[in-house]
């Protein structure tokens, strides 16, 4: 069963935890904002909201996505998620990301290392997590001139996941990047770009 038909296949009001990793200035406070706000544009409830504590610069950080079909009641922290995402690989050996995925769950790295490599290096070959990696650091090099993984992680997790269209996200983050960063044409386009590219060279294990 792919991913994809994993999330598809959640039943109705079924609500969808994500946990979010990365350091401070990578962005996963505005990723996890930006995945929940193209969520609701497509007409699912959300949650969108980070785990504060010291944000300085290069300091782990998490922040949290639920999505459901359904309004949603719960409001406590999200202990186990069925989709995390790392935006930086050295978080790895730092912090503890497997915590509470769910046995079924999804692994999305920021890394150039192959899926399955990292599957068999953190022991998950017997289990029924399924594995995705995608060079976002260089992707958003290439495209912004910038080491931010946070948007080309967001178009390799909506790959990973097949939880909206791809179309729909693209859209949604055009409209709220361009009041981000006041019309520079650049930087948005650049950043779409990013999202477009992670979105096409994910891989899976």
């Amino acid at each position: 069963m792919s991913a994809t038909q994993t999330v598809h296949q959640a039943k109705r009001g079924e609500v969808l935890e994500i946990r979010w990793h990365g350091r401070g200035g990578q962005g996963a406070k505005t990723a996890a904002l930006l995945f929940g706000e193209s969520a609701l544009e497509t007409g699912k409830y959300i949650q969108a909201f980070p785990e504060y504590g010291p944000e300085r610069m290069g300091a782990p950080v998490s922040a949290y996505n639920r999505l459901s079909d359904e309004p949603i009641q719960i409001h406590s922290a999200i202990k186990n998620p069925k989709i995390v995402v790392v935006l930086d690989p050295t978080l790895i050996d730092a912090v503890h990301v497997l915590e509470g995925l769910k046995e079924d769950g999804i692994l999305l790295v920021n890394t150039k290392e192959e899926p399955k490599a990292l599957k068999q290096r953190l022991g998950l070959e017997k289990t029924k997590i399924k594995v995705f990696t995608v060079d976002a650091t260089q992707i958003a090099i290439d495209t912004i001139e910038r080491p931010i993984p946070n948007t080309p992680m967001l178009g390799a997790l909506v790959k990973a996941t097949g939880v909206f269209n791809i179309d729909s996200m693209l859209e949604s983050i055009k409209k709220k990047l361009q009041v981000k960063f006041r019309g520079n044409v650049k930087l948005v386009e650049g950043n779409i770009a990013s999202v477009k590219r992670a979105y096409e060279e994910v891989k899976s294990e």
